[in-house]
């Protein structure tokens, strides 16, 4: 596969903090609609490297292609637009906004790209019917439970249709419960969105259809 027929491509990907190589020389594709699980132990790398992945960080070396696009070739602005258009994130600590309700923090990128506030709210009204939670819409997300955040978080990187959805250690914080309801939000919801989900979780990684493994910083099959 190459980098123009990927969601995303990676070539030689590298990341040091001084003498410290957290990423060394990773290279990977992601097709449309494929679901990646990315294993490894905590302090393996496997933030830093979809923060890169993500157009969160960028690499010390290496190059890093959004539907063959030199992302790392754009302007702050034009990586910080691709970010919005194509890339869903859903972080372990869900990373919502207190004082705004879960309909506003899902609207919230819908919003941003297109400019029409009705619209955004109407279709954080339709994902969060979709995934359970129309009777949470207008709680402010400091009051709803941990599962119910995560999945409002899910929503809301769904909103823009994005090609790949990041998901990072996304049940690390949940009990087992929350934790499966999560799993099948986030593995049913996709519609077309490939899925990267980063995990240490043998049981997370065995729904992905590939699985890979980052370790001292270097990736294998």
């Amino acid at each position: 596969m190459t980098p123009s027929d990927a969601v995303l491509s990676a070539e030689g990907v590298t990341r040091r903090f001084g003498d410290f190589t957290a990423v060394n020389k990773v290279s990977l594709t992601i097709g449309a609609g494929e679901t990646v699980a990315l294993l490894g132990r905590s302090g393996g790398g496997k933030t830093t490297l979809v923060q890169m992945l993500g157009l969160l960080d960028g690499p010390t070396s290496g190059r890093i292609f959004w539907g063959g696009v030199d992302a790392l070739a754009l302007s702050s602005a034009g990586r910080a637009w691709l970010r919005l258009e194509r890339i869903g994130f859903v972080f372990q600590t869900h990373n919502l906004l207190g004082h705004l309700t879960a309909r506003e923090n899902v609207a919230l990128p819908h919003w941003r790209i297109g400019g029409r506030r009705r619209a955004a709210l109407d279709a954080a009204d339709a994902l969060l019917d979709q995934l359970g939670l129309a009777p949470k819409a207008s709680s402010r997300a400091a009051l709803l439970s941990t599962g119910e955040s995560q999945r409002v978080a899910i929503a809301r990187a769904l909103i823009n249709r994005p090609s790949l959805i990041i998901a990072d250690e996304p049940t690390g914080s949940l009990d087992s419960a929350s934790a499966q309801l999560v799993l099948d939000t986030l593995f049913d919801s996709r519609s077309a969105a490939a899925l990267l989900v980063v995990t240490h979780d043998p049981i997370v990684a065995a729904r992905a259809q590939r699985r890979l493994t980052l370790s001292d910083g270097i990736l294998t099959v």
